[in-house]
């Protein structure tokens, strides 16, 4: 049998064949002179298939044969063989016999020994059925056919594993592993290989891949398990004892318990942020943490950190008191950073406008400290190796942000002030002249009372001693005789000048800025704390000078 399973035979096809005088793939005609039909020519169609050719058969069989060994192999090809089937011979008037036919192709009609046409020939292709990849393989012949299977376990174990994986073919031409044999790969057997011992060997390399892969996978998903277990259900790391050494940490303002515990651990201080919250947790105290900077050990159990941060001598927070000046906080923050007096004024004279202050800060020319009434009084952490500027920046920011609850200007206009900024003056006269702050709203009173340029005990003037103390840095009660206060020469000097000295004279705190913005209503131009508990409050300078005077016996009774 040939490639095209035509008999072994040299003789023409039938000339009534629907091919008959095919020219191939391209249709090529006949050669020249081999017409054997005394010369006439061919006629030709393009693109059709001839019913009728007038080569000589002998030459188109041997032109169909070269023209197809040139074909490049579509698929492997395997020796078919069928059994011979006779038909009817048939005359051809005018023609020849020569007894022998073609072999008919498998599983054609016998009606049709061509099946219409065959497939390749002319511009009618069809398809080839075993050439596409998920087609069943050829027919084998008898003597190549394996044995079937018995049993259905059988068949499994006659199966070999064909993945490159498994058998360590990667594709890849080796002339030490192939051996090529044409004649093999025309029977469909490809390449030859060899090798058995090295494809054994990547076998065995590629079991060990997967079982270290496997191996690894499940260590990991143990560890990350059992972590997984100790962040959920275990009890959190933590060391033992009260520590050693000193580490200083700062919370800020509304750090939570997890925030908390996780700067502590940071710092060193606990092994874990869950040890600290756990003892927190514990505790009813466990929430009143306040914001500051605290002094506390390296390497403490959660407990012990927490019970430390709940001891005042912990924290290391510098507290402003209310109605403090600038120049005492100026000294406090020099201690506690550790630098040379006056450091912390000289940065606030240099940077008073990098601070932060509000827009109608600092309106008056005549202000002797732009940050007065702006260190609001609080606790702050000032520790070594912080900058002042830093420090006096965070005091700004609060004060803005308690006061930036108001709308100062407006406010200022309703109680007929010109400055938001005079609002705070007020505030820290209340301060400092209010002794008790269940009294400061009748101080308030008494301060816009003498601001009233009609009034005719002060007439316009304040006469407040704190003005003259703020002058001096002082802070003592009993400054001698009026006429003698009237002659110092200074824009905060009350007794001497009408009105609002330029700026604070301290820092107010909270009650004392709400008692200036509502003052209680009142005809009061004069009070005096008479005992610890009680300030009274007079309309005219003759019931004052009684009540001055019982101010006094009462001091003396007392041995001052």
């Amino acid at each position: 049998m040939t490639e095209y399973g035509r008999g072994p035979g040299s003789e023409p096809w039938h000339p009534e064949d629907p091919l008959y005088g095919d020219q191939g793939w391209e249709g090529q005609q006949a050669a020249a002179g081999q017409s054997p039909y005394g010369g006439q020519p061919q006629q030709q169609y393009p693109q059709q298939p001839q019913q009728y050719g007038t080569q000589d058969p002998y030459q188109q069989q041997y032109n169909d044969q070269q023209q197809y060994a040139q074909q490049p192999q579509q698929y492997p090809q395997q020796p078919q063989q069928y059994p011979q089937q006779q038909y009817p011979q048939q005359q051809y008037n005018g023609g020849w016999d020569t007894g022998q036919h073609a072999a008919m192709p498998y599983g054609a009609n016998p009606a049709d020994p061509y099946g219409g046409q065959q497939p390749g020939y002319g511009s009618r292709r069809e398809a080839d059925y075993y050439a596409t990849p998920e087609a069943y393989p050829p027919p084998q012949p008898p003597g190549r056919r394996a044995p079937e299977p018995e049993s259905d376990w059988e068949a499994e174990a006659q199966q070999e594993e064909t993945h490159p994986f498994f058998t360590g073919d990667d594709g890849r031409d080796d002339d030490s592993e192939y051996d090529d044999d044409p004649q093999e790969s025309r029977r469909g057997g490809g390449r030859e290989r060899r090798g058995k011992t090295k494809k054994k060997s990547r076998n065995g390399c590629a079991c060990l891949v997967v079982a270290l892969v496997l191996t690894g996978g499940l260590g990991g998903a143990g560890y990350f398990g059992y972590q997984f277990w100790q962040g959920q259900f275990g009890a959190p790391e933590d060391y033992t004892g009260k520590g050693s050494g000193s580490a200083q940490v700062e919370i800020p303002k509304g750090a939570g318990l997890s925030e908390i515990g996780a700067i502590l651990k940071e710092a060193g201080v606990v092994k874990s942020a869950g040890a600290f919250v756990a003892a927190a947790n514990n505790d009813p105290k466990g929430k009143s943490v306040q914001a500051g900077v605290y002094l506390l050990k390296k390497q403490m159990s959660g407990a012990s950190a927490f019970a430390l941060m709940l001891d005042p001598v912990s924290r290391n927070n510098l507290i402003i008191p209310e109605g403090k000046r600038n120049l005492w906080v100026y000294e406090q923050i020099d201690k506690r950073l550790e630098v040379k007096a006056g450091t912390t004024k000289a940065a606030a004279e240099a940077n008073a406008k990098k601070l932060g202050l509000p827009s109608w800060a600092d309106d008056n020319p005549d202000i002797k400290d732009p940050l007065e009434g702006f260190l609001f009084p609080a606790s702050y952490p000032v520790a070594k190796g912080m900058k002042p500027e830093a420090v006096l920046a965070k005091m700004v920011a609060r004060a803005n942000e308690e006061f930036g609850k108001t709308d100062l200007k407006a406010e200022a206009a309703r109680l007929g002030l010109k400055s938001p900024l005079q609002v705070l003056t007020v505030a820290s006269l209340v301060q400092a002249e209010g002794k008790y702050k269940h009294d400061f709203e009748k101080v308030s009173r008494v301060v816009y009372n003498r601001l009233k340029p009609n009034n005719a005990e002060t007439v316009g003037r304040l006469e407040f001693d704190s003005t003259i103390n703020y002058i001096k840095s002082d802070s003592k009660l009993d400054l001698g005789a009026v006429d003698n206060l009237r002659k110092i020469k200074d824009p905060y000097n009350t007794y001497a000048i009408k009105g609002l000295p330029p700026g604070p004279i301290g820092n107010p705190g909270q009650v004392a800025f709400n008692s200036a913005l509502k003052p209680t209503p009142g005809p009061w131009y004069y009070f005096v704390s008479v005992t610890e508990d009680k300030t009274v409050f007079a309309v005219t300078n003759e019931e004052h000078e009684l009540n001055r005077k019982k101010y006094e016996a009462q001091q003396e009774k007392n041995g001052q």
